[in-house]
């Protein structure tokens, strides 16, 4: 047995508990996010963020959600950890570059990693500490195969299909992780704990599939509500924000920059169609720090 120190840590309300892996080994962090996530019986929280060494970048984040999955990405994840990695003086620079990705520790190491999945934080400082971040959050993809999405088409946008006895039209986009965006009147109307899971585990998807609900204000503001796949209903994604921005410019409703209302926040994303990157800005703050006996 031994003590292992964490620090809760959110973005609009996407809450994880952060591990720093340069100092502690978490030999099971599956088991360790269905048991920490656990929001009567644990710390509470929609996964686990692991701090690990990167021979690609200047740290490595690993995403354990709260059914204990692993995630490829995570948008308001990725600026608590460059937070936590400028607070606690692991770098003292306002410029990070952070590994995502699912992949061995292994192909880690040696430094098999896809360019995309290098992603460049600009960190804000205020008073010494990191408030909140700009990300650079690479290149969205359309191509079904490759979000995974089931289909022949070039590319999936603004397509029927009937899930939960009920018509969407789906436009379907990758920031790292599979997304559908589906756009509704209202929000807040939604049974999602209903809907999420039968978008989630449609046979359409066959990695699963993050879900985004969405309602455009006008051609500078949506409001949506999201289904993590394997944590269910949260207060903000950042990757799905940035989806639900895409999908809303490449369908033709918005601008190029949207501001996205979540249940926890807003989050700012850009999508610059002359390098075709998709930037986001927004808060990450600690909640509070403890230890473990492990």
């Amino acid at each position: 047995m031994k003590n292992i120190q964490f620090t809760k840590m959110h973005g609009c309300g996407n809450d994880y508990i952060y591990f720093d892996c340069t100092k502690e080994m978490i030999t099971d962090p599956a088991a360790l996010s269905i048991r920490l996530s656990d929001r009567h019986k644990g710390v509470g929280g929609d996964g686990i963020i692991l701090i690990c060494p990167s021979t690609a970048a200047d740290f490595r984040m690993r995403i354990f959600n709260a059914d204990g999955s692993e995630g490829a990405m995570c948008g308001n994840g990725i600026r608590c950890v460059a937070k936590f990695i400028y607070d606690k003086g692991l770098k003292k620079s306002d410029e990070l570059r952070i590994e995502a990705g699912i992949r061995s520790d292994a192909e880690s190491i040696a430094g098999n990693v896809c360019a995309n999945d290098i992603k460049t934080i600009q960190l804000s400082i205020e008073n010494g500490i990191a408030v909140g971040a700009t990300v650079d959050m690479g290149i969205p993809e359309f191509v079904p195969a490759k979000i995974p999405v089931k289909s022949n088409l070039d590319i999936f946008k603004n397509i029927p299909v009937e899930i939960a006895e009920k018509t969407w039209n789906m436009t379907c986009v990758s920031m790292g992780n599979p997304h559908v965006v589906v756009y509704v009147d209202d929000p807040s109307a939604l049974n999602l704990s209903l809907i999420g899971p039968e978008f989630e585990h449609n046979a359409l998807f066959p990695d699963r599939v993050n879900t985004e609900f969405v309602h455009v204000h006008n051609r500078h503001e949506v409001t949506m509500r999201v289904w993590e796949r394997g944590s269910g209903e949260t207060m903000a994604c950042g990757t799905g924000a940035c989806a639900s921005a895409v999908a809303s410019i490449i369908n033709g409703y918005t601008d190029n920059e949207v501001t996205v209302h979540l249940l926890g926040g807003d989050l700012n994303i850009k999508y610059d169609r002359t390098t075709d990157h998709v930037f986001m800005t927004g808060p990450a703050e600690t909640v509070f720090e403890g230890s473990l006996c492990l």
